[in-house]
């Protein structure tokens, strides 16, 4: 099956660097000595926004490749694929 570009791709990386920019900031806010219950919170927010982008990029899967089996290797490497993915959900 060929991995052609997803068009949920961009969005997901514009996710994953805002996170990692909020993570950044968050290792400030610990040598800043702020306190543990604001950085836990913030800790949460970042591990929010990465679970929902690998939630996004799972369905993207899903509907890209899987849904479209037929035009590629056939349904059991598209269950293949379905068992491989599902096992990060």
């Amino acid at each position: 099956m060929s991995h052609a570009a997803h068009a949920s791709h961009p969005a997901i990386v514009k996710r994953l660097n805002r996170a990692a920019g909020h993570l950044k900031s968050i290792v400030g806010m610990i040598e800043a000595q702020r306190p543990c219950v604001d950085i836990a919170q913030q800790l949460q927010a970042v591990e929010n926004a990465v679970a929902n982008a690998k939630r996004e990029l799972i369905n993207d899967h899903i509907d890209h490749c899987l849904v479209h089996a037929e035009e590629g290797e056939g349904a059991k490497h598209a269950i293949d694929e379905f068992r491989a993915i599902s096992k990060y959900w």
